[in-house]
């Protein structure tokens, strides 16, 4: 805990980026490589609409994840906070590491309490959620038993999330991505046996995403409980007072309110993109899959930093929160950079990989050049949010998480409406790049918020006054 806890505190901030963002990359690059394996176990099966059914139940999990995302973002920034706040000169470390106690206790045990509802919930509108996400014919039943399973697991879904971000709330970025990883060749391996062997199909797969995750719940306990110095799972620590609430929730939810607003926006472009025939939807999925990798790279250089700048936060040290915030931008740009400018150069014969047809070819490497200018207005303005989130500037984070379905659902129709399908195909980007200028606007106006003393510190102080 202690060498973590170093990268947090004192460590040259390149060397405490590499440390804590690199497993994170390593983390997103392996899950994103199983969701290939994972379709192509069910697609050996030989059924359409057994295959359809992992698309369709796509935003569900996305939203699970995102309930997760309340307790585990929340909490985590929290915690991290919390550690920062006890570098500061006449800190009462007793009472921040009593307070650490029951954040940890209330991120688990309030995403059990959370999971353990909404499963039931699911479980009952099963098929009218299946229906709901675009299914139908012989699609449904396979759709309403996937998301079904779904359900079932879902208290193992949140925990595990939420356990994760724990981890790294202190720094421990290789344990959290042992974790991921030991979850992904659990699914492998539970994939093989329930659909392979006994042939459940994707039931088979639900339950193995479920038991993955499970595994993952149960390694993340047993570091937590005998690796960590000041994290605890136990109930007796539970509390759910007005600050915690507050201060979870308010950094939690914009969380929720963007993985919502995205399922709205890939469904609302889903329906307008079907309307130019099945080419343009083909193109754009494998144009999707080919810009993730940079977007999961960035992804992991800005959660990976999320526990850096809140410790640096908490502990009021400006100068390492803005040379953190400095350092991923570069990452961030070095990044899209390289492999923009790579797969823009070779952009034909990389789309020609995937796909033979002509139609599909043309389509996507206009698609692919759309997607990549994305790539960059997105990287930024995760790590814009990432920020808001660290330094509890709830506010501008939920303006943050809302602005893209926001903006994009009349950027789309309008683009439909005159350009056509090159319209369509730009929508994004013109949004990325309209959040991009919002949350920089934001930024800027909130310089006074990165240098004021956290809401930790601000108690400690006042009770400090206090006694003297």
């Amino acid at each position: 805990m202690s060498s973590n806890r170093h990268y947090l505190s004192s460590a040259p901030i390149w060397r405490s980026l590499v440390h804590l963002c690199v497993p994170m990359i390593a983390g997103f690059s392996v899950g994103s490589v199983y969701n290939i394996i994972n379709a192509g176990f069910v697609g050996s099966l030989h059924s359409t609409p057994l295959l359809a059914a992992l698309t369709f139940s796509l935003p569900v999990f996305a939203l699970l994840m995102a309930i997760g995302g309340v307790f585990g973002v929340g909490g985590g920034t929290y915690v991290s906070r919390l550690l920062g706040s006890q570098d500061q000169e006449g800190a009462d470390t007793a009472a921040s590491a009593a307070r650490i106690k029951q954040v940890s206790s209330f991120t688990l045990w309030g995403a059990l309490i959370a999971g353990a509802v909404i499963g039931v919930v699911g479980l009952i509108f099963a098929t009218p959620l299946a229906i709901a996400v675009g299914a139908s014919g012989a699609s449904v039943a396979p759709t309403a038993l996937y998301i079904g399973a779904m359900f079932a697991f879902t208290p193992v879904y949140v925990a595990a999330f939420a356990l994760e971000q724990l981890v790294r709330a202190e720094g421990a970025a290789v344990a959290s991505m042992t974790g991921l990883i030991a979850s992904t060749i659990a699914n492998l391996l539970f994939d093989v046996l329930f659909i392979l062997v006994l042939g459940w199909g994707v039931l088979g797969a639900g339950i193995a995403l479920g038991l993955s995750n499970l595994v993952t719940v149960g390694y993340y306990v047993w570091w937590l409980t005998a690796r960590s110095e000041t994290i605890s799972l136990a109930p007796r620590h539970f509390r759910a007072d007005r600050e915690m609430l507050t201060s979870v929730f308010g950094v939690g939810v914009s969380e929720l309110l963007m993985s919502s607003f995205l399922i709205v926006t890939t469904l609302v472009m889903n329906w307008i993109a079907i309307g130019y025939g099945a080419s343009l939807l083909a193109a754009m999925g494998v144009a999707l899959r080919i810009s993730q990798l940079p977007e999961m790279i960035c992804m992991g250089v800005f959660m990976g930093a999320i526990p850096l700048l809140a410790y640096a936060f908490g502990a009021r040290d400006h100068a390492r929160l803005t040379k953190a915030i400095t350092g991923c931008a570069i990452a961030i740009a070095g990044i899209t950079a390289v492999f923009s400018t790579i797969v823009f150069l070779f952009r034909d014969q990389v789309f020609a990989l995937f796909s033979a047809d002509p139609s599909v070819i043309a389509d996507g490497t206009l698609i692919l050049t759309a997607m990549l200018v994305s790539t960059l207005f997105n990287g930024f303005t995760g790590l814009i949010i990432a920020v808001f989130q660290a330094t509890e500037q709830m506010r501008n984070a939920t303006i943050m998480s809302v602005a893209q379905g926001v903006l994009f659902i009349p950027i789309v129709l309008l683009g439909n409406a005159v350009f056509g399908m090159a319209g369509v195909i730009w929508s994004m980007t013109v949004t990325e790049a309209l959040c991009f200028a919002a949350g920089a606007l934001l930024f800027a106006r909130s310089r006074r918020a990165l240098n004021a003393p956290s809401p930790e510190a601000a108690a400690q102080a006042e009770a400090a006054l206090t006694a003297a």
